[in-house]
């Protein structure tokens, strides 16, 4: 998860434009200094999209399986990485930007939907309830919903919504909350499968901010990072039956490692935390899959249908209050790993026996993204880098050296060039004259469709980016309506619809070309 520190980090009128608005909005964080306030309704949680007709609502539904494009049922899309196949989309957007199909206000979280078909699935909490809520995917109107009480509140003050986005199969709904209980749900009614409060069942350590790793499928496996000590770290269960198949991870694992090329070794105890925030992935390396979890001590890879561990590698910070959040990427028979809190980034190269690997390179100045998952193109790895907002940079690096290529703060022309708004706060063209969404990314998050990015910064800046490495250019720009601070959801894009959650709000653009 993330730090909030409202902190002046540009120089010039562009620090004052950061330190005055960040002033008027309060930095998104209390009086306090916590984080935003858990004050959403969830009884209120009515759509505020375009009104429709009984009609013209049948109408959208009936074409909403027969719209082009492909699902998007899990964390980071159909491949887990972040980028989508789908064609047929704007090739730049009008200057009001895309169309807004239908927005809601929901319960606060940070995770993203999910979509399969007509349904969309977001898990979110309004006030003491989680709800797991099926929505028409076309039309923001609610199929069913499942609630369930939840006392759970964030130790950092953030808000106590989901860290993790639903999980979809043609007949399930997979979901988990942050106070750990894991539930699996019929798609169609919401009816409950199965659930285990692994809070209770498992021996786990506070985390920091809850539980936040998304579970992933393989085959009629469901991979969940627990965190249980003092070795169920990584827990697989049977996906119809809810039964645990292996338990793996955890003092076997770690206890004794060197950490950091020292000579220093971990001494395990019982109040070791076991996983961190980074999503697990499974990918075929020399033809043998590979379940990689970048857990709280570092990267391991496990045999997906065994859980015996394969090999394992040193990945963490020295600071104690630190996560690994980005997903692993892997390209071919490499993997690449960053974090943020002075981590930094590796590049791992596997043995063709799957046993081992050799390090290719590694860097604690590298890239070092805080939770948004880098995007690997054509020998380059695109991310946002960096643990504070103000900080973070939108970076592009080659994959085989970690050599910057590129870096901007989505901001290209010089500072002087921005003013604000005395009486609103709104930042402004200072040329023009004319109110611009908030320049600079921040800690962004972004999907790749074809050669084009959409990022979407943590202030509600929708961007359209050329993916290329010769050089940073943008071919679009709006704030999104009705999103404000903090986005930290990645973009969802399935058939041609394009899903934004800011903390409390969900809207659905239409990118489809016409």
């Amino acid at each position: 998860m993330q730090d909030l520190v409202c902190r002046a980090g540009v120089t010039g009128r562009a620090g004052l434009v950061w330190t005055v608005l960040l002033v008027l909005t309060g930095c998104g964080v209390s009086a306090a200094g916590k984080g935003p306030s858990d004050a959403s309704d969830g009884d209120d949680a009515e759509k505020q999209a375009v009104a429709q007709a009984p009609s013209q609502v049948a109408a959208a539904r009936s074409a909403a399986d027969k719209r082009a494009g492909e699902d998007w049922p899990k964390f980071l899309g159909p491949q887990e990485t972040g980028v989508s196949r789908e064609t047929g989309l704007l090739k730049t957007w009008p200057v009001e930007g895309p169309p807004l199909v239908w927005s809601r206000k929901i319960g606060t979280g940070y995770a993203a939907p999910s979509v399969l078909g007509n349904r969309l699935v977001v898990h979110h909490r309004p006030r003491e309830l989680e709800i797991v809520e099926c929505l028409d995917a076309a039309t923001g109107e609610t199929f069913w919903k499942h609630e369930y009480p939840s006392d759970f509140e964030d130790p950092y003050g953030y808000n106590n919504g989901s860290r993790c986005a639903p999980l979809l199969t043609e007949t399930r709904c997979y979901t988990f909350g942050p106070q750990g209980m894991l539930i699996c749900l019929e798609l169609e009614t919401g009816k409950v499968v199965w659930e285990h409060d692994t809070a209770s069942r498992w021996k786990i350590p506070t985390n920091f901010f809850g539980a936040g790793c998304t579970p992933i499928l393989e085959g009629n496996l469901l991979i969940v990072l627990v965190g249980g000590q003092p070795d169920s770290g990584v827990v697989a269960f049977d996906a119809e039956s809810g039964k645990v198949v292996w338990e793996s991870v955890g003092k076997k694992t770690w206890d004794g490692v060197e950490m950091w090329n020292t000579g220093r070794k971990l001494k395990w105890s019982d109040s070791e935390k076991l996983v961190s925030y980074s999503s697990p992935i499974v990918a075929t390396i020399h033809g043998e899959r590979h379940l990689l979890c970048l857990v709280r001590q570092g990267l391991v890879s496990l045999d997906p249908k065994s859980g015996e561990v394969r090999f394992k590698y040193w990945f963490r910070s020295r600071l104690n209050d630190s996560v690994n959040a980005a997903r692993p990427v892997v390209v071919d028979d490499q993997i690449f790993l960053t974090a943020a809190y002075d981590t930094g980034a590796a590049l791992l190269k596997v043995h063709a026996d799957s046993a081992g690997y050799d390090v290719v390179w590694s860097n604690a100045a590298g890239m070092s993204c805080h939770w948004s998952t880098p995007i690997y193109k054509d020998g380059h790895v695109y991310g946002f880098s960096g643990r504070h907002e103000q900080e973070a940079m939108f970076q592009c690096v080659e994959l085989q050296t970690g050599k910057l290529v590129w870096e901007t703060n989505g901001w290209t022309r010089p500072q002087d060039d921005l003013d604000q708004d005395p009486n609103s706060g709104r930042i402004i063209d200072a040329k023009t004259k004319k109110v611009i969404p908030w320049p600079f990314f921040g800690r962004g998050s972004k999907i790749l469709v074809g050669d084009r990015f959409i990022v979407l910064g943590e202030r509600g800046t929708l961007a359209l980016v050329n993916a290329s490495s010769d050089k940073f250019e943008e071919l679009a720009r709006l704030s999104a309506p009705k999103l404000k601070y903090p986005c930290w959801a990645a973009p969802v894009l399935s058939r041609g619809r394009l899903f934004l959650r800011a903390e409390d709000n969900l809207i659905c653009l239409d990118l489809k070309a016409q």
